[in-house]
């Protein structure tokens, strides 16, 4: 791997774009799969743990056609056509695949699944998703409560009552599909929201869904239909460039069509309450019913603003960015509640604490999240080791830009997981500034 060292830079100006978001996209894919007929994607964010999907839904026999620039079509086989593949199915580093087919594999007719992935993937709990599922009735092993996966098709599944013990997107999702096939409706009861990618695709795509407070509930169905899916631009990434343009004096950017659902504005929240200077307009609903708008962002100056375990589910991926910000913002910040960040592609409490403890930042490393000192100055600079996780890389390369002698990548190749194009972008900006 060769180090990207990214330096300081002046202000970040105009109109940026970010890669289709990456949790819709997986879903675009397995959803489309269980569809009747043809669905058209829109947009779709190619990327390594996006690729995953792609390959393990051709696995399963579904016909998809890349017509390059983010445009597939998925050939839907419909909700029981799936077809096992002679041996394990690899989903690398994608857990959102891990997690989505398992519950999808449950609800097959019959087959045996094995799923499978790289060193990192085989160190994330998956008894979390097991467990409820063989309350419905699946048969799911594990491998130490981790993958490899094993599920057998052919077993009839029972609606069921589920309180969720961690608020995960993922586990709800996985639940969720298998109820697809279920004897009858399937709840999900969540102390915490989640992201609802999953029930507006399927809503959209013809089963009844219906949200209730703290209650998700799926009735059974026979077929799913969609024409097209629009994929948004993933908030995920543009959380990076959110907080960029908002350290960097004298910045002023502007992101479209930036997806908005439930679980995806925390940052937005987050930044507020700190001053930041974000602007929201031109609000829309995708055919698939995502909400997206267009994000103005400009420089501001913050101030701290601590995060609690309710707010942790709706920006659990932008934590690491919010970090840097709040190592620059006037005053303490502490995190709290944050232990399910242990469980990502690294160890993200500790990847962050070394990564900004290295470069300067007053950053302490607690059980359950930081405590932070903010100074309203720019980090120092130094090397990052982002530990093969795509996150702790690219908030490597912003902590650069806002930094005195710039700061050194040592694996930045694990940006590509999520946003291949996030590097190219960030050298077309730095270069632009400095010509």
């Amino acid at each position: 791997m060769t180090p990207w060292k990214v330096l300081p830079s002046g202000p970040l100006l105009g109109e940026l774009s970010v890669n289709g978001d990456k949790s819709v996209s997986h879903r675009s894919l397995l959803i489309g799969a269980l569809c009747d007929g043809p669905v058209d994607v829109e947009g779709w964010g190619d990327s390594a743990d996006t690729r995953a999907t792609l390959e393990a839904v051709r696995s399963l026999g579904v016909r998809v056609e890349d017509h390059g620039h983010g445009r597939l079509t998925v050939h839907g086989v419909g909700i029981a056509g799936l077809k096992p593949p002679v041996g394990a199915i690899d989903v690398r580093n994608a857990g959102t695949l891990m997690r989505l087919l398992t519950g999808i594999c449950a609800m097959q007719p019959s087959g045996v699944f094995t799923l499978d992935g790289d060193e990192s993937i085989r160190s994330r709990p998956m008894e979390r998703v097991a467990k409820p599922l063989r309350t419905m009735g699946a048969e799911v092993e594990t491998t130490d409560g981790r993958p490899p996966v094993t599920i057998t098709g052919g077993v009839p599944l029972y609606g069921m009552e589920h309180a969720m013990e961690v608020s995960s997107a993922q586990v709800k999702s996985a639940i969720l599909l298998a109820g697809l096939r279920a004897d009858g409706p399937t709840t999900v009861i969540e102390e915490t929201s989640t992201r609802d990618h999953t029930e507006r695709m399927l809503r959209a795509a013809g089963a009844t869904v219906q949200t209730v407070g703290k209650r998700v509930v799926l009735q059974p169905t026979e077929h799913l239909r969609l024409d097209r899916i629009e994929v948004p631009g993933d908030m995920s990434s543009a959380a990076f460039l959110i907080v960029a343009a908002t350290l960097i004096p004298e910045s002023r950017i502007f992101l479209r069509g930036i997806g908005m659902g439930a679980g995806r504005t925390g940052l937005l929240d987050v930044l507020e309450r700190m001053g930041s200077r974000i602007g929201v307009f031109n609000r829309r609903t995708t055919e698939a019913g995502e909400p997206v708008a267009d994000l103005e962002v400009a420089h501001a100056d913050l101030t701290a603003s601590s995060i609690r375990g309710h707010e942790v589910a709706s920006l659990v991926d932008e934590l690491p960015i919010l970090a840097l910000a709040a190592c620059t913002a006037r005053g303490r910040t502490r995190v709290r509640e944050a232990e399910e960040l242990k469980f990502k592609e690294s160890n993200r409490l500790e990847s962050v604490y070394e990564a900004l403890r290295g470069i300067g930042g007053r950053i302490e490393l607690e059980d359950d999240g930081w405590f932070i000192r903010g100074v309203p100055a720019r980090l120092r600079g130094g090397t990052v080791n982002a530990r093969g996780d795509h996150r702790i890389a690219m908030l490597g390369a912003i902590a650069g830009l806002y930094s005195e002698e710039g700061v050194t990548i040592t694996d930045p190749e694990a940006i590509d997981v999520s946003f291949p194009g996030f590097r190219p972008l960030i050298e077309a900006v730095t270069a632009e500034r400095r010509r």
